[in-house]
C-alpha cells in the first residue's frame, strides 16, 4: 500500500460511497466521504505534518500517516476533537508488542479495545464510561473505535476472509472503545498501575473478545462477599472455553461495575490484591488441560502433575471500573497468541500539539 492516500473521483457523494464499498474500504456501513477538504481540516486540527508516520500496521504493513488516520476519522464520523485519542490508539496498535499483524490474521474473534484514562476523557470527547458505555448513543466511543477499525482495514489490510481470518468475529470489530469511570472507582485509575502519572491522559489498547457478563448479587452482611465475587469473576475470566486457559498466556481485562468495585473495596482489596487473587483462582490442574485441551493438551503430557496458571503474572489481569452500578461486571478474555502474547500497549495522549480549527472544532 502506498504511503500516500489514493484520491478517487466520483460525480457525487452517493456514487463515492458505493465506490468505497466496492473497494472494500468501509466496515460495511455508510461512511462520511473523506474529501480532501474534510481530511485537511482534521490534519490541521492534529497539529502534525500530514506525512508523519505513527507506525506500520499489519498484515499489509501500511504506513499509518497522519493523513491516512485523519481520513479514517472523517469516514468514521469523528469530531476533530477526538484526533489526539485516535492518534494514540493507532500508535499503540502499531507498536510491535501489540502483535497487530497476527491479531488481524488469527481465526480467533479478538478485536482491539480502546481504554481512555485521564483528562482527555473529557477534553477530547467526552468518552463515555457509565451506563451503556460499550453500546449505542455515545458518539466519541462509537466513532473513535470505528476509526481505528477503518485504519486496520485500509492501512493494515485487514479484510474478512482475505487477511482478517476471524471465523466469526464479534460486534466489537465495528467499534470497541470506552473510558474508565475514575470518579466512580475506589481504586487509583488504571493508567497509574501501568507506569503513568494520575494527571496523564493515556490510551490503552488490548486485543479482547466480546464482553462476558458476570452476575453477582452482593450481600454486605456476608464476610465472604468479596471472595465469592472474585471467584465468580475468575470463572468468567479463564475457563476451558477461553484462549487464556488453553494457551496459558495473554492479558485479559476485568471491567468492574461500580457496585462490585465497592464490594471489593470495603473488604480492603486494592487493585493489586484483586489481580493477585484472580491470578491464584485461574490456576488449573494440568490433567484438566490434557483431557480437554485437544492437541494443546500435549504441552503437559510429559509433566502431568500439579497445576499451571492461565496468566503468566497477576499484572496480566487488568482491572478497571466502568459501567452503571448494579448486578453486573464484565470480563474480556483475550487471544493470547503471537510472539508477545498480544500484550496490552499504553500510549500517553499528546494534547499540547493539537489545535482548534476556527469554526470547525467541536462541530
Amino acid at each position: 500500500m502506498s504511503d500516500e492516500p489514493e484520491l478517487l473521483e466520483a460525480d457525487n457523494e452517493e456514487t463515492a460511497l458505493e465506490l468505497l464499498h466496492d473497494l472494500q474500504c468501509t466496515d460495511g456501513l455508510p461512511v462520511v466521504i473523506p474529501t480532501p477538504e474534510r481530511v485537511d481540516r482534521f490534519i490541521l486540527a492534529c497539529g502534525q505534518d500530514a506525512d508523519m508516520v505513527l507506525g506500520e500496521m499489519g498484515p499489509a504493513m501500511g504506513a499509518a500517516t497522519i493523513a491516512k488516520v485523519a481520513a479514517a476519522a472523517v469516514m468514521a464520523g469523528c469530531k476533530p476533537d477526538y484526533m489526539p485519542l485516535l492518534v494514540a490508539a493507532v500508535t499503540a496498535a502499531a507498536d510491535p508488542k501489540f502483535d497487530l499483524a497476527e491479531l488481524q490474521a488469527t481465526t480467533h474473534c479478538t478485536a482491539p479495545l480502546i481504554i481512555v484514562n485521564g483528562p482527555a476523557r473529557f477534553d477530547c470527547g467526552p468518552v463515555a464510561s457509565g451506563y451503556g458505555a460499550l453500546g449505542p448513543g455515545h458518539r466519541a466511543n462509537a466513532s473513535i473505535g470505528r476509526a481505528l477499525r477503518l485504519c486496520l482495514i485500509n492501512i493494515g489490510g485487514g479484510r474478512p476472509g482475505l487477511s482478517d481470518m476471524a471465523l466469526l468475529g464479534h460486534p466489537g470489530k465495528f467499534t470497541y472503545c470506552l473510558a474508565e469511570a475514575e470518579e466512580e472507582s475506589p481504586f487509583p485509575p488504571l493508567h497509574t498501575s501501568l507506569g503513568f502519572d494520575e494527571t496523564d491522559s493515556v490510551v490503552t489498547v488490548l486485543g479482547c473478545e466480546a464482553p462476558h457478563s458476570v452476575l453477582y448479587s452482593d450481600n454486605a452482611d456476608d464476610p465472604e462477599d468479596a471472595d465469592k465475587l472474585l471467584y465468580i469473576l475468575s470463572v468468567g475470566l479463564a475457563n476451558l472455553a477461553t484462549n487464556n486457559h488453553i494457551f496459558a498466556s495473554g492479558t485479559a481485562l476485568v471491567c468492574l461495575g461500580p457496585k462490585h468495585a465497592k464490594v471489593l473495596s470495603r473488604s480492603n482489596f486494592t487493585r493489586e490484591d484483586i489481580q493477585q487473587r484472580l491470578w491464584e483462582l485461574t490456576q488449573f490442574p494440568k490433567t484438566e488441560h490434557i483431557r480437554y485441551g485437544g492437541e494443546f493438551g500435549n504441552a503437559f503430557k510429559d509433566d502431568p502433575q500439579g497445576s499451571y496458571p492461565a496468566f503468566s503474572a497477576p499484572e496480566n489481569i487488568l482491572v478497571m471500573v466502568a459501567g452503571g452500578s448494579g448486578l453486573y461486571s464484565m470480563v474480556m478474555p483475550n487471544w493470547g497468541g503471537a510472539a508477545n502474547a498480544n500484550a496490552a500497549v499504553s500510549v500517553r495522549v499528546e494534547t499540547d500539539i493539537f489545535c482548534e480549527v476556527p469554526g470547525f472544532a467541536g462541530a
